[in-house]
């Protein structure tokens, strides 16, 4: 999946005191899912207060996290965040919010190498039809443990599960086949 930014600058969300929110893009009420799924592509968006005009982007960001959380998409651990809460206050406080950015943003292109990697490391070889085909398997099992995945398409190189399977049966045949990936790669070391 590739992230594209918007180049037109940031959607406009207004927030109204009904806590519904307005995308003035698209002239239509969304949902703190609608803003994570903008997120997740790449969309650049801004939320104001509908009659302050205060930009509470940051707040409902936040809100957003702790309702995946809330939903067992745990993603930050007990001790990130008691460590957090306790930067509060502190004289290296200003210092953090630069600290998590670059650390993500190193994160984010250390993943991009790595795909990169095993996409050209097969690259002219008997194995780059397979690696192609392993990678969209590999692709479909991360989307299938991302939040809101449930119904999600999965790629065309990927076998699709049959519809009559419940969702735990397609988890272990995801699992099956990411363990089937794991070890072609460990032959291929």
């Amino acid at each position: 999946m590739k992230k594209t930014a918007n180049t037109d600058g940031p959607v406009i969300i207004k927030k109204y005191a009904n806590r519904r929110l307005y995308n003035t893009e698209t002239s239509s009420y969304i949902t703190l899912d609608h803003l994570a799924a903008m997120t997740r592509e790449g969309r650049d968006f801004k939320v104001i207060d509908a009659k302050t005009e205060e930009d509470i982007t940051h707040n409902v960001l936040t809100q957003i996290i702790m309702e995946e959380e809330a939903r067992g998409q745990t993603l930050l651990p007990v001790s990130f965040l008691r460590q957090l809460i306790a930067l509060y206050g502190d004289s290296m406080q200003a210092m953090v919010p630069g600290y998590l950015e670059a650390s993500m943003d190193s994160f984010r292109r250390n993943q991009e190498q790595f795909k990169s990697a095993v996409e050209g490391a097969f690259a002219n070889s008997p194995f780059a039809e397979i690696a192609k085909r392993n990678m969209a398997m590999f692709e479909a099992a991360a989307e299938a443990f991302k939040p809101g995945a449930a119904g999600a398409a999965a790629p065309a190189a990927a076998t699709a599960p049959a519809p009559e399977k419940s969702k735990d049966e397609e988890i272990a045949a995801l699992k099956a086949q990411l363990s089937a990936l794991k070890d072609q790669v460990d032959k291929l070391s």
